[in-house]
């Protein structure tokens, strides 16, 4: 009899486990949610400042149903995409005939963990998805390695993560202490960021939440030189009914303009949903 080796087992459950919260979660209608749209339209402002001029290569790796993808391209870039869930890939391959003026160069079902992209081929990796759901260490490096191998020396990394603190942020805005199930996940999410909601729970899936020094640190190790760190939301999404107020265009504006302005206060990071971080693979160093 043949035996999977127990970490293979685990690679082939957290992918499963991938795999199924995408069968029941559409990102792209998530991204187009009212309470979303902070998070999108702030993930665009810190992406269009951060990247090189166009045209250059870009690789969007966990791109999802290229919600990023198509508007990336739509700015002049030469995108490909590249996710792990193939439902995504059919998605926006349904979506192409509505970008014909921009369209993707590539759409591929494929790991963050093993490219199928030759070495130096691309000025920018965009990688908004997968650290969060590689649990373990060994796979996130994996993931960033890989990055550092396609980018072109002088390439650019932008590297989204989750914030640790989300979950605590989230019981204690949201009246959630009620649920006794929340406080040990809580609890442990703060702990180690392994963050392992009960299945019955709308409290995300099996992910890692990083903290701010944490996921610099893991960039650092894969080789590349750390930049700036992002708040994305920042404290404005913590504001009670929120929804109500990004609905009056003057409140709307002045909410983005404060994400903005306290988008690099360190003090402040941990309480943003969503971290993004930019890092450059500096031309003569080598792959460890």
């Amino acid at each position: 009899m043949n035996l999977i080796p127990e970490q293979n087992l685990e690679k082939a459950n957290q992918l499963g486990m991938i795999l199924d919260y995408y069968e029941t979660t559409d990102e792209s209608a998530r991204l187009q949610r009212l309470e979303s749209e902070l998070e999108l339209l702030r993930t665009r402002d810190i992406l269009a400042r951060n990247l090189p001029p166009v045209p250059a290569d870009v690789l969007d790796v966990g791109g999802g149903p290229a919600v990023h993808s198509y508007w990336l391209s739509m700015q002049g870039y030469r995108t490909h995409l590249v996710d792990l869930v193939p439902r995504h890939i059919e998605m926006a391959e349904q979506m192409a005939p509505r970008f014909p003026s921009a369209p993707l160069l590539s759409m591929t079902v494929g790991d963050a963990r093993q490219l199928n992209f030759s070495d130096q081929s691309v000025n920018v990796v965009v990688m908004l998805g997968p650290l969060y759901h590689l649990v373990r260490s060994a796979d996130r490096h994996a993931a960033l390695r890989e990055a550092w191998r396609v980018l072109r020396p002088g390439g650019i990394l932008i590297a989204e993560a989750i914030s640790r603190y989300v979950p605590l942020v989230k019981v204690l805005t949201r009246d959630m202490l009620t649920d006794a199930r929340l406080a040990p996940i809580v609890t442990r999410t703060l702990h180690t960021g392994q963050h392992r909601p009960d299945p019955d729970l709308d409290f995300f899936t099996t992910a890692f939440f990083h903290h701010p020094s944490g996921l610099k640190r893991e960039v650092t190790r894969a080789g590349f030189v750390p930049g700036n760190l992002f708040a994305v939301e920042g404290p404005v999404r913590l504001l009670k009914d929120f929804g109500q107020h990004w609905q009056i265009r003057e409140r709307r504006e002045w909410l983005l303009g404060l994400a903005r302005q306290l988008e690099q206060e360190h003090v402040l990071l941990g309480v943003s949903g969503h971290m993004i971080l930019t890092a450059t693979k500096l031309k003569g160093m080598k792959r460890g």
